[in-house]
């Protein structure tokens, strides 16, 4: 998984008033856990920027006053408001301890069912998963190529070494629909395409590639 660095500043004082003017003076207060002892600091809202706003996922190195650290973002608020940051939670990484992370899914192809008029509909953007860090992927790719017509891939579908999925076996993740003008050309077929049933089993779904 990618990796960007924060430069943040340990924060002293931990009441109301301190994190207000913290906040004021532009700044983002945050905790790191996961260690010895948890971590409190502050980092700017430019800092944090290409690790909120973004679709990508990222393991971060934290460098508070000069001291290394291997982190996630764990949890993030906002004001209900303005929409700033108010407060973010990282929390620590170990080699040898898995973490559990949502990563995005990444569709790769041109399904099959679309050239014959169907519609590609995406159900999950992102997957939690467990993994030790060295084996964090940027995202679980999902080859669609030969996807038809009421056929879907479930998370059941889906295999990666070193990689547990934390969501439930039967959620879709991408399937392909019947449209309005598969219907009026063929009813039939449509129909049975439409069909709760009509998502192929496991062995029929393609299979996903390795993430890169």
């Amino acid at each position: 998984m990618k990796s960007l660095t924060i430069k943040g500043t340990k924060r002293v004082g931990l009441k109301k008033q301190e994190l207000k003017k913290l906040r004021a003076d532009g700044n983002v207060p945050c905790v790191l856990y996961g260690g010895k002892e948890n971590v409190h600091f502050s980092t700017t809202a430019l800092e944090l920027r290409d690790l909120v706003y973004s679709p990508q996922v990222y393991t971060v190195n934290l460098d508070v006053n000069g001291e290394q650290f291997h982190a996630v973002m764990q949890d993030i608020q906002f004001h209900p408001v303005t929409d700033k940051i108010q407060h973010v939670d990282f929390l620590q990484l170990h080699p040898d301890k898995a973490v559990s992370i949502a990563v995005p899914v990444a569709v790769k192809g041109s399904a099959e069912g679309v050239k014959q008029g169907g519609k590609l509909i995406q159900k999950m953007r992102k997957m939690q998963i467990s993994a030790l860090p060295a084996n964090l992927p940027d995202a679980i790719e999902i080859d669609v190529t030969t996807l038809g017509i009421g056929q879907a891939v479930k998370v059941s579908n889906i295999q990666r070494d070193n990689i547990t999925l934390l969501d439930s076996p039967n959620n879709i993740i991408v399937a392909v629909r019947t449209t309005r003008n598969v219907v009026e050309e063929n009813p039939a077929a449509a129909a049975a395409a439409a069909a709760p049933t009509a998502a192929k089993p496991a062995a029929a779904a393609p299979a996903a590639k390795p993430a890169k």
